[in-house]
């Protein structure tokens, strides 16, 4: 998986920096004007990263939900109508209500065949990217962990949902690729 990710990486992180700076790797100006680099978006690549990770002296899910600030905030200003601006402090309070509600609405868990009440935490700002925190409290153990995550879904049809899980120590990982938004986690 690791693999994988870093090689999506540098294949469309390494042009969209070239493409927004103008110039190469080395830091020499970029003179081929006609280049296939040109043409690339500032980041073509729409990715979310789940990470749930059962605590098991605190009997709790972890849950954190990372993606990429532009698409996070271009998708709130469309399905909530305003000028979505997670970066503003002023406006911290507003992003919360919004931040929460969407991603109750967009990743379900279901712990061994129950529903489980997902506890917003609150959101932080790193640099290009919104970490969401979440909880789910009373969970002694787990043997399963059924997964619903449609985020960014209705903005790209290219969106890969990444999710790791860990649970006693043993982490397992999947990828979610538009149009799917079911995994099943057995441990």
């Amino acid at each position: 998986m690791a693999i994988w990710f870093n090689k999506w990486l540098f294949i469309f992180l390494i042009p969209s920096l070239i493409h927004m700076t103008g110039k190469s790797y080395e830091g020499k100006p970029l003179i081929r004007k006609n280049s296939v680099f040109n043409k690339i978006e500032a980041h073509p690549l729409h990715v979310s990263v789940t990470e749930i990770n059962h605590n098991a002296a605190d009997q709790t899910l972890e849950i954190s939900c990372k993606l990429f600030t532009d698409d996070f905030e271009k998708v709130l200003s469309k399905n909530y109508k305003v000028k979505a601006d997670l970066a503003d402090p002023a406006g911290k309070t507003a992003m919360e209500k919004l931040v929460n509600d969407f991603v109750q609405k967009h990743l379900a868990i279901k712990a061994d065949g129950k529903q489980s009440r997902m506890v917003y935490l609150g959101y932080e700002n790193d640099n290009d990217a919104i970490y969401s925190y979440l909880q789910v409290d009373s969970i002694g153990s787990v043997k399963k962990l059924e997964i619903t995550n449609s985020i960014l879904h209705e903005m790209f049809t290219d969106e890969v949902n990444l999710m790791h899980i860990i649970v006693g120590g043993k982490r397992k990982s999947m990828k979610l690729d538009y149009p799917e938004t079911k995994a099943e986690f057995i441990f």
